[in-house]
C-alpha cells in the first residue's frame, strides 16, 4: 500500500531547513486529505518518477498517485498552499520530461490509473478519463463499437499531453488532429474547483485547452466525438535511393509537389535516416485504392514499394504502435536516451531545401549516431488539418505544408553527448536561415528542452500567444502549472 514518504533525504536538505520545512507541511497536507502518495525508494515511484528522455532526470518533490477528481483538486490545494508547483502526469512520454514539471521540486500527479474510456453508442461520443492512454482509447472505442479519433501512433503516450496539445498522428491528413475532436472536458483549476468546457461553456478555456492545454488546468476528463472506423485500411513503406545530393533535391521538390495536392484519404511522411530512406503511411483504403494514389509519388521519386498490408483499424494501431500491445494502461514502461527539436514549414524554396540537402548529406550523414528525421505531409489542400481556420482553436500552425521531427538518440546506458543537440538543431538552423518569422515554427509535442521559455512560447504559439496569455491569466495567475515552455500569464 502507498504511504506518505519522508523526502528530506531525497532532497539533501537539513530538516530545520527551509525548504525541508516546505516539504514536510506539503506532505502533512496530502496525508490529511487521505492522498496517495508514492513511496520513495518503491518500484511504484520508481515507475511513475522516472521520464521518457533518461537525458533528462527531476526529482519531485512528492508523486501523487490519484485515483479520483478529489485526489487532484486535493492535490492542487496541497501544492498551491505550501509554495509549490502541479504538474499531471498523463502518459509519461514527453520528449522533454514534462509530465515530471521539466525541472525539479514539482507535485507531480500521476493519472494513468483513471483511464476509464465509455462510448455512448446512441450519439457517438466517447468519455475518457484523463489519465487515459492512446492505445487503451482506440482499444476501447473499437471494440466497444468500432468508433475513433484521429490521433498519435505510439500506444503508451497519454491522452492528456498529445491532445491538449494538438495531436498529430497518421490519419490526420485524412480526419484531423486528435484535438479536432474533442468536444468538451472537465479541468480542474489552480483554485482548486472544477469546471466543465466546450464551444458553448467556458468557451475561452476549451479554446487554450485544444493546443496549449497544458498550461491551463489539469483535465479529468474528456468528450470526444468519434468517427465510424473504414472497414479497410492499407499501411504501406516505400524505399527511396536517392545515393547524390542532386537526387535527394530533386526527389525532395517532387514530394513537396505531390504533398500539397495528395488524396485526401492518404496519410503519410519522409523518413529520413543516416543509411536509408523511406515513405511510409495509411491510406484509409484498400490496396487498389492506395496504389493509384501512390502511382505520381513513386514515379517522381523512383521510390518502389517494399511492404504493402491491408487490415482493420486494431491492425494498423498495431503496426504503427510497433507490434505491441495496444491496450496500455498504467504500468506501461518505455524510455530512450535522446534529444529532439521540431519544424513546421510552408513550402520550401529551391534554396531552403538545397540548404536541407546539403546538411543532410554533408555533415549528418557523418554522425555515428541513431538519428532521424520523420518529415510528415501536415497540410496541403485536401488535408483535414487545413479545413478550419487559423484561429479555430489554439493549435498554431495548420497552414504548414510539413511538420519535422528531428531526432537524435544514444543506446541505453550511454550518456547523451554535451554538444550533441548541435546535430539537430543545425538541421532546423539550415533550413530557416533566412525565412520570415512567420513562416516557421515548432511543435510543443516535439519540444526542443534547450529553448528558453520567452522563445518557447513564440515558436510554439506563434500569432496566438498574446491570446493565451490572457486566457492562462484569467485561470492560472499565479502560475501553480508550470513548466519550463508552458505558456505564461499575461
Amino acid at each position: 500500500m502507498r504511504r506518505i514518504a519522508p523526502l528530506f533525504a531525497l532532497l539533501g536538505a537539513a530538516t530545520s531547513s527551509p525548504v525541508s520545512a516546505r516539504s514536510a507541511a506539503l506532505l502533512d497536507c496530502l496525508a490529511a486529505a487521505e492522498v496517495p502518495v508514492d513511496e520513495v525508494g518503491s518500484p511504484e515511484y520508481k515507475l511513475d518518477a522516472t521520464g521518457f528522455n533518461l537525458a533528462l532526470r527531476y526529482t519531485p518533490a512528492a508523486v501523487v498517485a490519484a485515483t479520483t477528481v478529489k485526489h487532484i483538486q486535493d492535490a492542487v490545494t496541497c501544492a498551491r498552499e505550501n509554495g509549490f508547483r502541479a504538474t499531471p502526469k498523463c502518459g509519461g512520454h514527453s520528449y522533454a520530461n514534462f509530465g515530471l514539471g521539466g525541472e525539479d521540486g514539482h507535485v507531480v500527479i500521476e493519472m494513468s490509473r483513471m483511464n476509464k474510456v465509455v462510448l455512448d453508442k446512441e450519439t457517438g461520443i466517447v468519455t475518457a478519463e484523463g489519465g487515459t492512454r492512446l492505445g487503451h482509447f482506440a482499444w476501447e472505442a473499437y471494440n466497444q463499437g468500432k468508433r475513433a479519433i484521429s490521433h498519435g501512433t505510439c500506444p503508451g503516450v497519454g491522452a492528456g499531453g498529445h491532445v491538449l496539445h494538438g495531436g498529430f498522428g497518421m490519419s490526420s491528413h485524412t480526419r484531423g488532429l486528435a484535438s479536432d475532436w474533442l468536444v468538451g472536458a472537465t479541468v480542474v483549476l489552480a483554485n482548486s474547483t472544477m469546471v466543465r468546457c466546450s464551444e458553448t461553456e467556458n468557451p475561452d478555456l476549451f479554446w487554450a485547452l485544444r493546443g496549449a492545454g497544458g498550461s491551463m488546468g489539469i483535465v479529468t476528463e474528456f468528450r470526444f466525438r468519434t468517427f465510424e472506423v473504414p472497414e479497410k485500411v492499407t499501411w504501406f513503406i516505400a524505399a527511396v535511393q536517392w545515393p547524390t545530393e542532386e537526387r535527394a533535391l530533386a526527389g525532395l521538390k517532387a514530394a513537396q509537389e505531390f504533398a500539397d495536392t495528395m488524396p485526401a484519404e492518404l496519410n503519410m511522411r519522409l523518413f529520413i535516416a543516416r543509411r536509408f530512406v523511406n515513405f511510409e503511411g495509411l491510406y484509409h483504403g484498400g490496396r487498389e485504392g492506395l496504389q493509384a494514389a501512390l502511382a505520381p509519388l513513386l514515379k517522381a521519386t523512383g521510390a518502389n514499394l517494399a511492404l504493402v498490408k491491408t487490415g482493420d483499424w486494431v491492425d494498423q494501431a498495431r503496426h504503427f504502435g510497433g507490434m505491441t500491445n495496444i491496450d496500455q494502461q498504467h504500468g506501461h514502461e518505455d524510455h530512450d536516451t535522446f534529444f529532439s527539436t521540431s519544424l513546421y514549414t510552408k513550402a520550401l524554396s529551391d534554396e531552403q531545401l538545397r540548404a536541407f540537402v546539403g546538411y543532410w548529406f554533408q555533415h549528418a550523414k557523418a554522425s555515428p549516431r541513431d538519428w532521424h528525421v520523420q518529415m510528415d505531409f501536415h497540410g496541403g489542400k485536401t488535408s483535414a488539418v487545413s479545413k478550419p481556420a487559423s484561429d479555430h482553436t489554439a493549435y498554431a500552425y495548420r497552414d504548414a505544408l510539413f511538420m519535422f521531427l528531428l531526432y537524435d538518440r544514444v543506446d541505453h546506458g550511454v550518456a547523451y553527448p554535451a554538444d550533441g543537440h548541435l546535430l539537430m538543431d543545425n538541421f532546423v538552423g539550415n533550413i530557416t536561415q533566412g525565412m520570415d518569422r512567420d513562416d516557421w515554427g515548432m511543435y510543443i509535442n516535439y519540444p526542443n528542452h534547450r529553448l528558453g521559455q520567452e522563445e518557447a512560447q513564440q515558436n510554439y504559439w506563434g500569432r496566438h500567444l498574446p491570446r493565451l496569455q490572457a486566457i492562462k491569466k484569467a485561470v492560472d495567475p499565479e502560475d501553480l502549472f508550470h513548466f519550463p515552455q508552458g505558456v505564461l500569464p499575461a
